[in-house]
């Protein structure tokens, strides 16, 4: 038996809806339909792809790791037949907010294509705790969140993680010892002008915690409210700081900055796509979904 293109259909419609009886009025077959077409997927896979609770269904870990593979395909094969059968509606724009770094480096450019056959998109940067406000009350339409949602009524989807690292410009970076800050910690360094997001220390503190066992007790020489700026002031051999990886690769090829050390496991921070749920019964919204979905796993 191979997988057929109506089961992976039919999962993401129940993935999204959380109902195999809402998935089968969504797609206009009867609910055994569905539940065999399920069943026939999960027996290909060889593991349960969701859970069947009394009033519905829910996702399993093995469902979320599809979910990333085959919605964007599914919805661009799917978008792609509507506009051959002339069924292309024009639609509202849909609002999406997000970090300002992430979102202008990766998500718009990710999305050009989108925007080249027709979305409208209207963006919103600020924190993740007020963008999911935002989206809670139907401000927002699809939210690229840094923490994951705990609100009622909000589903997420892993997108990307961001690895962070400790950098410096090649002039101050000589100025360092590497053994010493492997084997002493933030004392090496603690002669260095820190570069900081905020003065509270944000991804620093998440850093120190993990890397070196400690919180971070230094006040910051500077504090830049924008990544890219604090990666600027990296440059300029203001200081030094901790940044995430995809905001710094081109400066980490052309040896721009350096990181100051490699632990054997790096911090990370996972991005969340969050929605509101049932919302991606909306094609255009379903469509940048899957679309970011797809092109997250090309995010470094």
């Amino acid at each position: 038996m191979s997988v057929q293109l109506t089961w992976l259909r039919t999962f993401v419609t129940v993935y999204r809806l959380g109902s195999f009886t809402k998935a089968a009025h969504k797609l206009g077959i009867s609910q055994p339909a569905v539940t065999h077409q399920i069943r026939n997927l999960e027996q290909e896979m060889g593991r349960s792809l969701f859970d069947r609770l009394p009033n519905g269904a829910q996702p399993t870990s093995a469902a979320d790791g599809l979910l990333r593979e085959v919605q964007g395909p599914v919805d661009a094969l799917g978008h792609a037949i509507e506009r051959c059968l002339g069924r292309e509606v024009v639609d509202r724009p849909l609002y999406v907010g997000g970090p300002v770094e992430l979102t202008t480096t990766r998500l718009v450019p990710a999305v050009s294509d989108l925007v080249a056959e027709g979305l409208q998109l209207r963006f919103r940067f600020g924190l993740a705790d007020g963008l999911l406000d935002d989206l809670a009350t139907g401000e927002l339409d699809l939210v690229l969140s840094t923490i994951r949602p705990r609100a009622r009524g909000i589903s997420a989807t892993p997108l990307v993680d961001e690895e962070f690292v400790l950098l410096a410009s090649p002039e101050l970076a000589d100025q360092v010892s590497r053994e010493g800050l492997a084997t002493e910690g933030p004392a090496a360094i603690a002669s260095i002008p820190l570069i900081s997001y905020a003065e509270s220390l944000p991804i620093i503190r998440r850093y120190w915690r993990t890397v070196f066992d400690t919180v971070p007790v230094m006040t910051p020489a500077v504090v830049i409210p924008d990544l890219r700026g604090v990666l600027a002031a990296v440059k300029s051999s203001a200081g030094i700081s901790i940044l995430p990886t995809y905001l710094c690769a081109e400066e980490l090829a052309t040896g721009a900055v350096v990181p100051l050390l490699r632990p054997e496991v790096p911090p990370i921070n996972t991005f969340y796509l969050a929605v509101r749920q049932g919302e991606l019964s909306h094609p255009q919204l379903a469509l940048l979904h899957g679309h970011l979905l797809m092109k997250g796993q090309l995010w470094t």
